[in-house]
């Protein structure tokens, strides 16, 4: 078995065009490039949508985290890609399916997103996700993103 290797923040940024607030992948560590691998995402109070969602009662809007596994696998992709610093190519979202919430996801919390690809057929990709918090399941899904 390989080595993981680890994405810090400023190799994520080359990897992928979001920038705040619309970035939510702190770390990326990759088992496979391309297939396999775990996105962090270090949840804290000053998140934007905690003033709306909701005051007094702050929780992770569920397509944030949704969103969170589609970057997580956008950059997982992109570190397939020779010299992906420099290259034109982006990863666009497509469709998600089977989406499924278990648990809030609140400030403190360190989100955990697992994804591996499940299918590929030209330049179009299928990820499995699922994101954990301190080792329970909170958010699961399918979706598929397209390399342009």
């Amino acid at each position: 078995m390989s080595e993981m290797k680890v994405y810090p923040i400023e190799e994520i940024l080359k990897l992928l065009p979001h920038r705040y607030p619309f970035l939510l992948l702190d770390r990326l560590e990759v088992e496979v490039p391309g297939e396999k691998g775990v996105g962090t995402k270090n949840v804290t109070m000053n998140e934007e949508f905690f003033q709306g969602h909701f005051p007094g009662n702050p929780v992770m809007p569920g397509v944030l985290q949704i969103e969170a596994m589609a970057q997580t696998a956008g950059a997982l992709v992109m570190t397939a890609v020779e010299d992906y610093a420099n290259t034109q190519k982006g990863v666009l979202f497509m469709s998600i399916d089977g989406v499924k919430f278990r648990k809030p996801v609140k400030p403190g919390d360190q989100l955990k997103m697992h994804v591996e690809k499940i299918r590929e057929r030209r330049n179009i990709y299928v990820f499995k996700g699922q994101s954990f918090v301190d080792g329970q399941l909170v958010s699961e899904g399918e979706f598929t993103a397209m390399i342009m």
